[in-house]
């Protein structure tokens, strides 16, 4: 959806992307990416700025939507190692993936995983929109002897994103409709066994999610996504019997195409000397996994910014800043961003280039790049090292900032997103139980 790494971050290889059409969500957004040449100069280099502008818009949409959407114990706290990948290698998705298994006898499926969305959704047989079965598998309920839909009447149904649609009253089956991305879907609500793949028993028996039948658009992960939010039909809240509402995860860098980043899931195995925050809440988007950021240094010096830019009102829901995977590039406040971008251009003391695809702060042939370092509530404090601050173009000749100012106007206007790229090859703990969010270096790119 960060916080980081150690030598030049090369996003951009043989294969990066290009250029995709801005997407909108009322809760995620997920662009849609192809490979590219390596951009050089001309043309090459237009390409590859074009490709920055998409995912920057992509970004954008995504963090002026975050808010949009309306909100909606006891037993063993297992352990499990989930091997997780970029799927941009994989899938040509920003979202990192897992392998799932779902159904009796297992049907094997690779998931988009995101903290910041709770539902499940996964493409069945004969959906119609969904990604050709020749191309990307999907579910079949008829295949598993353990798949039940869930009925209207059910206390699930309730919980689903949106309004359920049961015209067919309590016994019919709980359907439902959703914007995601670019794309529409209809889907109805069903129940199977589920695990994410690590050679472990089912995380759950009967776990909820949305098997979809009409999908409009492209936006959607084409295998589907699990959802690791704070809401009721999350992962996180239907295992808490089995996991204790604790996840961390360890991203790679998006370059590499192995399952070597991991998702663990539980209280056990989790690092014990790490740096926590405590989670805030929030009432008007409980989904999203919210800290308090008090400071940004760039370098040794402290940038000047206005404890106002930083806060968090529970009250109104605005402000504030979160943790993402499922944004690349972190998002701040225009005033925030304003504040860091000017300390960082002192300190490179280099003339500035041209913007390319939305980032403003590039430069053209090799700079020296202070670290940037985000400091917490509680004194926890992350520092980034130059491969989570700078984007370089595969031939070298290009570095520009990896940060953009969040939406000029709106709810989400004084919202930070911590991104992906900021926590790529650290550990981030989400301890629901416990009320906390860490961070530790851990370097996790085969």
């Amino acid at each position: 959806m960060s916080i980081l790494r150690l030598c030049v971050l090369v996003i951009l290889l043989p294969t990066f992307w290009t250029p995709s059409s801005a997407v909108r969500s009322s809760t995620l957004l997920l662009a849609r990416s192809y490979s590219l040449s390596p951009p050089k100069t001309g043309a090459q280099l237009t390409a590859w700025a074009a490709s920055l502008a998409a995912q920057s818009a992509a970004d954008e949409a995504r963090v002026a939507t975050l808010l949009d959407a309306k909100p909606k114990s006891k037993g063993h706290h297992g352990r499990s190692f989930v091997p997780i990948a970029p799927g941009r290698q994989i899938l040509s998705i920003p979202n990192y993936v897992a392998r799932a298994r779902l159904g009796t006898p297992a049907q094997t499926l690779v998931v988009a995983i995101d903290p910041s969305n709770d539902a499940a959704w996964i493409p069945c047989s004969a959906c119609v929109g969904c990604a050709p079965a020749s191309s990307s598998p999907s579910f079949s309920p008829t295949q598993s002897s353990t798949y039940r839909p869930v009925r209207c009447g059910s206390p699930k149904c309730a919980q689903v994103p949106g309004t359920p649609s049961c015209p067919g009253g309590v016994v019919a089956s709980c359907a439902f409709n959703l914007t995601y991305g670019s794309s529409t879907l209809q889907a109805v609500l069903g129940q199977d066994a589920l695990s994410l793949e690590d050679g472990a028993g089912a995380a759950a028996s009967a776990y909820t999610f949305g098997c979809l039948r009409v999908v409009t658009g492209t936006s959607l992960p084409p295998q589907g996504l699990i959802g690791f939010g704070r809401g009721p039909l999350s992962f996180l809240s239907q295992t808490k019997d089995t996991y204790g509402s604790v996840f961390s995860y360890c991203l790679p860098n998006y370059k590499s195409s192995n399952f070597s980043g991991t998702l663990r899931l539980g209280p056990v195995g989790q690092p014990k000397r790490i740096k926590t925050t405590p989670l805030l809440y929030n009432p008007h988007r409980p989904t999203l996994y919210y800290i308090n950021m008090t400071g940004i240094r760039v370098g040794s010096k402290a940038v000047p910014i206005p404890a106002s830019a930083l806060a968090f009102d529970p009250a109104t829901g605005i402000g504030g800043t979160i943790v993402d995977a499922g944004t690349m590039f972190t998002r701040l406040s225009g005033p925030v961003y304003a504040a860091v971008r000017d300390a960082f251009r002192r300190r490179v003391r280099a003339p500035v280039s041209g913007p390319l695809g939305g980032f403003d702060t590039c430069y053209n042939g090799t700079v020296r790049v202070p670290s940037v370092a985000f400091a917490f509530a509680g004194g926890a404090a992350v520092t980034l090292p130059e491969e989570n601050v700078m984007i370089h173009s595969s031939s070298g000749g290009v570095a520009c900032l990896a940060m953009a100012p969040g939406p000029s106007a709106g709810v989400n206007a004084g919202l930070n997103v911590l991104a992906s790229m900021q926590q790529q090859n650290h550990r981030v703990l989400f301890d629901v139980a416990n009320g906390r969010v860490g961070f530790s270096r851990e370097f996790c790119t085969a």
